[in-house]
């Protein structure tokens, strides 16, 4: 990716204001996990508007909407910073993602629809592919759209909404690392795995899978 503004290539274009500004936070989203956004550097909207070519409006509607998910701060008369993500801060994401995420997805063993299974094996073969391809932004976005659908079946949105939120800020950390590649690829197995696990009613090996999957988050973002 060359530009900040390569991130938004792959997205669907639904058109309108509204889905422009969903499209340039999931672009800004992208970049920040690709490295070409960088912790404790001021960005301004009309100067990424320009790369992106678009106006400025939904370029700084989108960047607050993630001053929310606290992934930048504004900076008066300056623009907006990327909030650094320490180790601790890290640590605690995982802690909450485990008190959150593992319960819920065990709440599923032997439960998962059969409809829903078609799906979700797509879509951890798409995970499997990307990261064999070391396609990092594609790998991203299939990784979130598995999770999102195995949390779906769960009934509970507010869930789905709080443990994205918590995914994305973990994104931020670790995933341009020289040695992320194979951990990618680790991760990636682990969907097929737990996959099956859940089909199989075994919770104590999806909580296994779960487990070590987490681990992942200081390396990949899984």
């Amino acid at each position: 990716m060359d530009t900040v503004a390569d991130a938004v290539v792959g997205l669907p274009d639904l058109g309108g204001h509204s889905s422009l500004r969903r499209q340039v936070a999931e672009a800004l989203r992208s970049a920040l996990a690709s490295g070409k956004l960088r912790s404790g550097v001021v960005y301004s909207a009309p100067t990424l508007a320009e790369e992106f070519g678009i106006s400025a409006t939904p370029v700084r509607e989108a960047m607050i909407d993630l001053v929310r998910d606290g992934l930048f701060e504004a900076v008066r008369n300056r623009g907006f910073r990327v909030v650094p993500l320490s180790e601790q801060d890290l640590a605690e994401l995982s802690e909450i993602r485990e008190l959150v995420e593992i319960p819920a997805v065990l709440g599923l063993a032997g439960a998962v629809p059969e409809e829903a299974r078609a799906r979700l094996r797509a879509l951890a073969a798409e995970v499997t592919e990307a990261a064999a391809k070391d396609d990092l932004l594609r790998f991203i976005d299939a990784d979130r759209r598995f999770h999102a659908e195995l949390l779906r079946l769960t009934g509970n949105q507010t869930l789905v909404r709080t443990v994205l939120d918590l995914r994305s800020r973990s994104r931020m950390y670790g995933l341009i690392q020289p040695t992320a590649t194979q951990t990618r690829m680790t991760a990636a197995d682990e969907h097929v795995r737990l996959l099956d696990a859940l089909v199989a009613g075994d919770a104590d090996a999806a909580r296994a899978i779960m487990m070590r999957h987490l681990d992942h988050v200081r390396n990949v973002g899984a």
